[in-house]
């Protein structure tokens, strides 16, 4: 398996950015006739956290999940870190070679150890 950091240009200042989390989500409840004090924490999923990005980036983050998502996997590791798994490096060139064609410099893969 073949893990990657995902960059994007960043829209103001236009160098190479990747989101990471820095704190999972809290989700909790608001009723009309009750106080509830429940509160539930839960991480982003690697295309969730991509797609937060809108805005942010140069490019359009739904087309970049859809690219990445035909060669392998988006995932947020270490509850920290967003990556793309793949099965092999031909599915790694072919991603590479994919977010080239589509979105020139503006989206880039860096293997990780």
């Amino acid at each position: 398996m073949i893990r990657a950091k995902l960059w994007f240009t960043c829209a103001a200042m236009h160098d190479p950015v990747t989101p990471v989390l820095v704190q999972p989500a809290v989700i909790g409840w608001e009723a009309k006739k009750r106080r509830v004090d429940l509160t539930i924490e839960r991480a982003f999923k690697g295309d969730e956290l991509v797609m937060r990005m809108k805005g942010w980036v140069t490019t359009d983050v739904k087309e970049v999940v859809d690219v990445v998502k035909k060669h392998g996997f988006l995932k947020v590791l270490d509850d920290r870190d967003l990556v793309v798994e793949l099965e092999s490096q031909k599915e790694y060139d072919n991603l590479a070679g994919d977010l080239e064609a589509r979105f020139a410099d503006q989206v880039n893969l860096e293997k990780i150890g």
